[in-house]
């Protein structure tokens, strides 16, 4: 199995590979490396649906260039806890960020919530990001604004009186009610207009159609995220002296 980086004409098989609906799996073997290989190649430059093998070459060039560059002093990376590889673990960053901006998070909002997601307490201060992103403080404090906004942090006070930002278990759960309310308010704004517009109009039925899918759709978002969190959140039952 070959090693080492993507070539220019390996990223271009890529991209005919997904303009024919191949899986990822079936690119990968066409190309002898790994999956794993493929799909962070792809989720990193764009995903299956932007992905570019040129603009992919040459951004993979330009983070390269970047790592050969002298870091600046202060700027160098903590070491890695539990043996982890730095490289590897910056990569997974990477690629989570970009999966982050896919589904619509703007690009700072989504390097702060990747970073939390790596951290093992999945809490950080606001010196701590600016440490770990190399950004400024006010690029921090508006990307925190819009993610506590959206429900996606939660800020809390550590016992030295920081300010600290946390994605947890529990915030994924706020977020999806959020989202779910910001659905219904779709739903009731589309039924005010069946009214504006006369029942019975293709206007109004059109606009009356969008309501019952997006009550459907709100109601099954709750219930999903009711019934996850009670599953997750329930320890398991400790078996008896004697019963398995």
């Amino acid at each position: 199995m070959p090693g080492g980086r993507l070539t220019q004409q390996e990223r271009q098989q890529i991209a005919l590979g997904l303009a024919d609906g191949l899986a990822y799996a079936e690119i990968a073997r066409r190309l002898d490396r790994p999956t794993s290989t493929i799909t962070r190649e792809v989720m990193r430059n764009g995903g299956p649906t932007a992905y570019r093998a040129d603009l992919a070459h040459r951004a993979t060039e330009r983070r390269a260039h970047r790592r050969r560059r002298p870091a600046p002093r202060g700027a160098q990376a903590p070491p890695q806890a539990h043996g982890r590889d730095t490289e590897a673990v910056r990569e997974y960053e990477e690629t989570l960020t970009t999966v982050f901006i896919q589904t619509g998070t703007p690009k700072m909002m989504a390097r702060v919530m990747a970073c939390l997601c790596v951290s093992d307490t999945g809490s950080l201060t606001a010196s701590e990001l600016v440490r770990r992103l190399q950004v400024s403080p006010a690029s921090i404090s508006k990307a925190v604004a819009f993610l506590d906004s959206q429900g996606l942090v939660r800020r809390e006070r550590d016992e030295s009186r920081r300010e600290r930002y946390v994605i947890d278990d529990d915030v994924w759960y706020q977020s999806m009610i959020a989202s779910a309310r910001g659905t219904l308010q779709v739903a009731e704004t589309a039924r005010q207009g069946v009214g504006v517009l006369g029942a019975g109009t293709p206007a109004a039925e059109r606009l009356e159609s969008i309501a019952r899918f997006l009550d459907f759709i709100s109601e099954s978002i709750v219930r999903a995220a009711d019934q996850a969190r009670e599953v997750l959140h329930t320890a398991p039952a400790t078996p008896r002296d004697g019963v398995e």
